[in-house]
């Protein structure tokens, strides 16, 4: 059923159950020729004016609610009591637009035991039936629309402010992107300066020495070998200064490790697939041997997505939670029912087995990758033998 046709299948049921009614009164009673030009167009009125009322605007409906109530008096007074089915049919009408309680619904029953047809049993039967339409739809299925209608409306708020905390966490994300990559910048600009400064004048200094080395060498050769050993201990000097300037200036290895991934997203929105990381907890906290698993395996399952899943969306997601690190790599491919292991799936299995890590696949709805590395020193970022 389409929404349209779902949305007017009530009304529809109800203007053919007043043209069988007024068909069936017509042909089951001696209603008079003379009257019958009339009572055509007392029943065409009313029955347009019920079907106005419902696509009238809601504050014309009662009005024209009234008008109604005036043609079927009209119509039971000239013609005939016979036509006192669709005064009934007009309560019921009635109650459905304003809704009153459920008691209500027993009043039709009441003008339904007042003598109108020979077979007044007939009359109740059939007004019972209506009354039990009319409750259906006013009390279970009208309730199951407002139902819907909220968990719908709920339901679009909370998509609303998943992607709003999502888009915040991407936003987020991108900063803190953008923040390592300017300081990886301003430390290499730094780190160039540095080595410059010490081992330029080192090197500068050292040729000088070697020159004059060679002038004097035949000359001199004592004086000669002590300027060689100077130049061997500046030299030496100035390479243990750069393993300090390269040991105290290294990036950090989580800052590596995010650009790392945020390269890899790059590469497949290059492919045209859509690519992301989202992260949440303290990732500094993640000891260093479980972020090279983290790397290897996602390379392993991006690689292998782009490969043979057919997907349009990868998503890369760690959690720093209170005791465990999860890591999640996941596609929205085609899945699989099952799959033997490859060598690089075998290889992500040994790497996490090795830190007593558990790793485990989702295959139903595209394909899931989830890793749990359990045991972990919050304040120290390393493992604990437990």
């Amino acid at each position: 059923m389409t929404d349209k046709f779902r949305e007017n299948f009530f009304l529809a049921v109800r203007m053919i159950l007043l043209l069988v009614f007024e068909i069936y009164i017509i042909l089951t009673h001696n209603i008079t020729t003379g009257a019958s030009a009339m009572m055509l167009l007392l029943l065409a009125s009313f029955t347009g004016m019920l079907v106005l009322k419902e696509l009238a605007l809601e504050r014309y409906r009662i009005f024209m609610a009234g008008i109604s109530c005036i043609l079927c008096i009209c119509i039971i007074v000239f013609i005939g009591k016979e036509f006192i089915l669709l005064g009934i049919y007009l309560v019921f009408e009635i109650l459905s637009l304003i809704k009153p309680g459920l008691i209500w619904y027993f009043i039709p029953l009441v003008l339904a035991c007042m003598p109108a047809w020979a077979d007044t049993g007939v009359q109740l039967v059939v007004t019972l039936l209506m009354g039990i339409f009319y409750i259906q739809n006013d009390f279970v299925v009208n309730s199951y629309k407002i139902q819907t209608k909220e968990d719908l409306a709920q339901g679009q708020i909370l998509k609303k402010d998943w992607n709003k905390r999502e888009h915040k966490l991407q936003e987020k994300i991108n900063n803190e992107m953008l923040k390592a990559q300017n300081q990886l910048l301003e430390e290499r600009e730094g780190l160039s300066q540095k080595l410059h400064d010490k081992l330029g004048h080192a090197i500068n200094g050292s040729v000088y020495q070697l020159e004059a080395v060679k002038v004097i060498m035949e000359k001199e050769p004592q004086a000669a070998k002590k300027m060689i050993q100077a130049v061997i201990n500046e030299l030496r000097g100035g390479m243990d200064e750069i393993r300090a300037i390269l040991r105290k200036e290294r990036p950090g290895k989580h800052e590596m490790a995010l650009l790392q991934l945020d390269k890899l997203c790059m590469e497949c929105r290059q492919k045209g697939i859509e690519a992301g990381i989202y992260t949440e907890g303290e990732l500094q906290k993640v000891p260093g041997k479980y972020l090279d698993i983290i790397l290897d395996n996602a390379y392993e399952a991006v690689s292998n997505s782009l490969k043979y899943s057919k997907c349009t969306k990868i998503e890369i997601k760690i959690y720093v939670l209170n005791q465990v690190i999860r890591c999640v790599v996941s596609d929205n491919g085609t899945g699989c029912d099952g799959f033997t292991d490859g060598m690089g799936i075998a290889g992500m299995r040994r790497r996490v087995r090795e830190v007593n890590g558990i790793l485990d696949f989702e295959t139903n709805m595209g394909f899931k990758i989830n890793m749990l590395f359990p045991g972990w020193d919050k304040e120290a970022g390393t493992k604990e033998n437990t």
